[in-house]
């Protein structure tokens, strides 16, 4: 009995191990060989034709050509979609009268940026404007999008798909996001489009440098958005390392005769001891790398929070760009522009732990989430204190006039004659601003998650809003568009 006991075991071993065989050998048939979308080349630049702010924001209807209104939407899962659909939403009910016209200041808006969980409202406000306030919640902020995602990872049926070396985990969440949110559109859907200018962000895993689905950046890499879809887009602001794949593009750089814009020649021709802007320097060599396709024939894009968990770098970088170069500023529109509005819903989150009151140091894995946790949170305030700080004291623009006298030749009065006079608010949408400490901690300490419970999102929302009635700067916003500001 024992003798035949062991042989069945080991048969029942060999079956096993067959039946797996089998099974593993029927998911990568009936998955397929799938391979991940390609980006398509461009052979040359047309700086009118694309998904591009500069070309889209002065079409906008009724658009003042004087104001330019950007949202930053943080990352965060859908703690910070959720937040972000709550800025939305307020400034959807708040009314301003323009020109002797009703409108609401969501009208305004020129420019939405996304980073992550932000990227989602961005990108489906950009794509189907009013009728988002009538089904974003059900198609996507009371959904239980990570159980999904987990499952289909694990389904066998998708396994092929996986095996096939070049379709990540990321694609098949951008599959999903087709499904539920996005209905396969692509850039090209967005161009006809009445609303603002939604402007995803994706990270660089090589050089670390941030990469949007604009145009613009495409125009690097001799590649056309326009047949890009809008859910890859989302796919890889979301892509947290580890847990989700990179999404991996084609870089064709250095194929479609591509010209660096004017600010570029400004800043290089200058003796390098006396450069003003090195964070336009930055840019320019990042710029660089990115149109180096012999070099770097493939770009590998990671969650565009690990470089800007706020979405706002690439607004301050072109800002100074601009005022770095007049023809730059001109080309780009901002030499019209008087009025500069940016909301920043943060959604950034803080844990809470008890590793100070312990000998024994915390695990290997909660100190690899702090030590990558850490240091974004920190860059993230250090960029909303150096616009509210700039803003608010006009170092930023003193700056600006001088690096433009040194540019052209010209003293700073005459630098100071050429540049318009700039009315500038800076406000943050975040949990910091509740007052009351045990709500406060609830709200930073909700996970970074895909899913949240529907009590939970609609307290986001709800709180989004009441912060922004709340806000001084919010109310000076409202006072400078001539709304009843809450006194």
């Amino acid at each position: 009995m024992e003798g035949n006991s062991r042989l069945a075991i080991r048969l029942d071993h060999r079956s096993d191990k067959a039946v797996r065989g089998v099974v593993l050998a029927l998911a990568v048939s009936l998955g397929g060989c799938a391979s991940r979308p390609i980006n398509e080349p461009i052979t040359g630049i047309d700086p009118e034709v694309g998904y591009r702010p500069s070309v889209l924001v002065p079409q906008r209807a009724n658009n003042e050509r004087s104001t330019l209104f950007v949202l930053s939407f943080s990352g965060g899962g859908t703690r910070a979609a959720a937040l972000s659909y709550g800025v939305l939403e307020e400034l959807n009910r708040t009314g301003i009268e323009v020109d002797g016209e009703q409108r609401r200041l969501l009208d305004e808006v020129d420019v939405i940026t996304g980073v992550s969980g932000g990227s989602f409202t961005a990108l489906s406000y950009a794509l189907y404007g009013d009728q988002l306030f009538e089904e974003y919640e059900q198609r996507f902020l009371k959904r239980n999008v990570q159980k999904t995602l987990i499952w289909r990872a694990l389904n066998p049926f998708n396994w092929g798909k996986l095996l096939s070396g070049n379709f990540g985990r990321s694609e098949l969440a951008a599959e999903y996001y087709d499904e539920i949110l996005f209905n396969n559109a692509t850039f090209a859907d967005l161009i006809e489009k009445a609303g603002p200018v939604a402007i995803a962000t994706g990270t660089d895993m090589s050089i670390g440098s941030r990469f949007g689905f604009y145009q613009e950046d495409f125009d690097l890499i001799c590649s056309d958005l326009n047949s890009v879809k809008i859910s890859r887009a989302a796919a890889t602001s979301s892509a947290v390392p580890v847990v989700l794949s990179p999404v991996t593009f084609n870089n064709y750089g250095g194929t479609c005769g591509y010209q660096y814009p004017p600010w570029v020649k400004d800043i290089l021709s200058i003796d390098e001891h006396k450069r003003p802007a090195g964070r336009a320097l930055e840019r320019y060599q990042d710029m660089s790398a990115f149109a180096d396709s012999d070099s770097r024939p493939y770009l590998h894009l990671v969650d565009g929070g690990v470089s800007d968990n706020i979405g706002v770098r690439g607004v301050l970088d072109s800002l100074e760009e601009a005022f770095l170069s007049r023809q730059f500023a001109q080309e780009r529109g901002f030499m019209q522009i008087r009025r500069l509005v940016i909301i920043v819903a943060n959604a950034h989150s803080q844990e809470t732990n008890d590793w100070e009151k312990k000998e024994s140091p915390p695990g290997m894995f909660s100190q690899l989430m702090k030590s990558s946790g850490v240091p974004i949170e920190r860059y993230s305030f250090e960029t909303i204190e150096l616009m509210k700080d700039r803003a608010a004291v006009a170092r930023w623009r003193r700056d600006l006039l001088v690096a433009r006298a040194r540019l052209a030749g010209m003293s700073e009065e005459e630098a100071e004659a050429s540049i318009p006079d700039m009315e500038v608010h800076v406000m943050e949408v975040s949990f910091d601003r509740i007052t009351d400490p045990e709500r406060r901690s609830r709200f930073q300490g909700l996970p970074t998650t895909f899913v949240l419970p529907e009590e939970e999102v609609d307290q986001l929302r709800g709180v989004a809003g009441e912060l922004m009635r709340q806000s001084p700067e919010y109310q000076a916003i409202l006072r400078s568009f001539g709304a009843a500001a809450d006194e």
